[in-house]
């Protein structure tokens, strides 16, 4: 099965996403900021990451580009609920560099299922 980096700073999204990905039986990884995932990614590269923008640490945006950086094909999904700023700001300049899709805070189960498996199949 296919294995997902879920990098998310909220404890209880990233549980959430972990539970529901895992049920669904996809080998999950969490990271709590953009710098422990882009080092879990290194030591135990994934098919797929799901990654929040605004964290502390490194936020999505550079997150995401290192990522791809390392791997240009890596299938990613940006997801924000907002901060400062509308996440659809966000969201958009997460789509400019590289993210496959992406997903405004909140989602559903299905929302993301969907997603997932669109990008993974």
């Amino acid at each position: 099965m296919a294995r997902i980096l879920v990098i998310e700073d909220d404890n209880e999204v990233r549980d959430y996403l972990e539970s529901v990905l895992s049920r669904e039986g996809y080998d999950v990884q969490g990271a709590s900021n953009g710098k422990d995932g882009v080092a879990i990614f290194q030591l135990n590269p994934a098919d797929l990451v799901i990654t929040d923008i605004i964290m502390p640490e490194k936020d999505g945006i550079e997150t995401i580009m290192d990522l791809k950086r390392k791997n240009s094909a890596l299938k990613v999904i940006a997801i924000s609920g907002g901060g400062r700023s509308e996440p659809e700001n966000y969201l958009h300049s997460a789509k400019l560099i590289g993210a496959n899709l992406t997903l405004k805070k909140p989602f559903t189960n299905q929302e993301m299922l969907q997603a997932v498996r669109e990008l993974l199949s």
